[in-house]
């Protein structure tokens, strides 16, 4: 038999693996390894390839530190201060503790950059209490999931770093350029979960408080001190993004550690609402000891296990598709489209497609180099290009079979995989439509831009 064979004979067999529930690592390696074989690939070279991916890049250092701020900024309570903040403005609305998860999504996105760290976070933290308040245990776990995506969007953001080193833009206006779009994505998500609340008449009402409002905000400054902390030290060039993790870490554990003992000094109960505390302690958050420490890392070090092999094994992946010939093939089919419309359709399709089977980092590696000059040819302007591209890569994460966000969700949730999917399709849907809204709108990108 041909190579062509094989390969189309491995590809079927694998599908039949992933659709008999065998875990999406395993079904990329397999796929590897199969390939790897047929096109006389040592084993040993599939090794030092997937070593390398952390060995030589840098900007993947910023994953665990990024992840080990979310469990530090989520026990020392400062997550829980950002989403109380966000459920003071929106619990009065059905479903406000659903909408109030997609805007802790948002907030914490602007501290740690990373969509899995998000996504493990919000999903952890307010899973259980979106449970307790009547919701469906799988909306719970596919609205962390889908609220997870804007993390790659609104700044600070791994992958637009990457995006920008790759094809040479500043990420500075990368960063500007995914402000607007990542609110609209937002905001889009809070609308899907208003509907399906109403629908299903989920959760417990408040009435609105200007009051709680601006205790919860005061009780959230720590949160929002971050958030400027990270952008300030970013656009100003104080550190590069991949420090800013190593900032955040820092920050996490110092805040964690004082935080604890003058909590105690002011007797306040960490079970207290933000917006019943007294005003001196709604200013210090609940911390954590020493002791506590390891666990959390150990935490932490668990989704990086997750993640990181699957970053590994999908850039050896991206490398076998080059030794196959797809970047050529996928060039050549959309130069051919001609036109700008055409272009950046076909392009916004290959992009999905891909996000199907691949992480965004293997995505933008390979897909950025082919599409964005051949957009550019055709007038798309590569900023608006960027976002584009990032937006599309974003939808991945909760798009089958690969749906990293998915894989995330569950794990930190207990939900299986699968049950997710029915509502992970509404997010996917919603999210779908800001995206060919943001292709056929430059403005939307290039708004917050000078000079544009």
């Amino acid at each position: 038999m041909t190579d062509g064979t094989w390969i189309t004979l491995i590809s079927l067999g694998v599908t039949f693996l992933f659709m008999l529930g065998t875990p999406v690592l395993l079904i990329i390696f397999y796929w590897v390894v199969g390939c790897s074989f047929v096109l006389d690939l040592t084993l040993d070279n599939t090794g030092s390839e997937m070593l390398n991916v952390f060995k030589d890049g840098f900007a993947l250092l910023a994953m665990p530190l990024f992840i080990l701020t979310g469990d530090l900024i989520n026990k020392s309570g400062i997550a829980k201060r950002l989403s109380d903040y966000a459920y003071a403005c929106l619990g009065w609305l059905r479903g406000g503790l659903a909408m109030a998860s997609i805007g802790a999504c948002g907030l914490f996105a602007a501290i740690s950059g990373s969509n899995s760290a998000t996504t493990a976070t919000i999903g952890s933290m307010l899973h259980p209490e979106m449970v307790k308040g009547g919701y469906d245990e799988r909306f719970s776990a596919a609205t962390a999931a889908a609220g997870g995506t804007v993390g790659i969007i609104i700044p600070p953001s791994i992958i637009f770093i990457v995006y920008g080193f790759l094809m040479n833009l500043e990420v500075g206006q990368l960063f500007l350029a995914g402000i607007i779009p990542g609110v609209l994505m937002v905001f889009a998500m809070m609308m899907v979960c208003f509907v399906v609340c109403t629908l299903n008449k989920w959760g417990i009402l408040i009435s609105i408080s200007p009051a709680r409002i601006v205790k919860t905000a005061i009780g959230a400054w720590l949160g929002f001190f971050a958030i400027g902390l990270v952008l300030w030290g970013i656009y100003t060039g104080k550190f590069s993004p991949t420090e800013a993790a190593g900032v955040t870490v820092g920050f996490g554990i110092i805040v964690g550690l004082v935080s604890y003992p003058l909590n105690k000094i002011m007797g306040s109960d960490s079970t207290t609402p933000v917006d019943q505390k007294s005003i001196s302690s709604m200013f210090v958050v609940e911390g954590f000891t020493l002791p506590e420490i390891p666990s959390i890392v150990v935490r932490s070090a668990q989704i990086t296990g997750i993640l990181a092999p699957l970053i590994a094994v999908s850039v050896v992946m991206q490398q076998i598709l080059s030794l196959l010939g797809a970047q050529e093939t996928i060039g050549g089919f959309v130069t051919s489209m001609g036109g700008y419309y055409p272009v950046l359709f076909t392009s916004m399709a290959m992009v999905f497609v891909a996000g199907m089977i691949l992480e965004s980092l293997p995505v933008t590696i390979i897909m950025a180099p082919i599409l964005a000059p051949i957009a550019a040819s055709v007038g798309v302007d590569p900023i608006h290009f960027s976002v584009i591209f990032l937006v599309g890569a974003s939808i991945g994460f909760i798009t089958p079979p690969y749906g990293l966000n998915l894989y995330v969700a569950s794990g930190v949730t207990g939900v299986p995989y699968f049950r997710l999917l029915r509502y992970s399709t509404m997010y996917l849907g919603s999210l779908i439509l800001v995206w060919i809204l943001v292709a056929l709108t430059p403005e939307l990108a290039l708004f917050l831009l000078p000079n544009r």
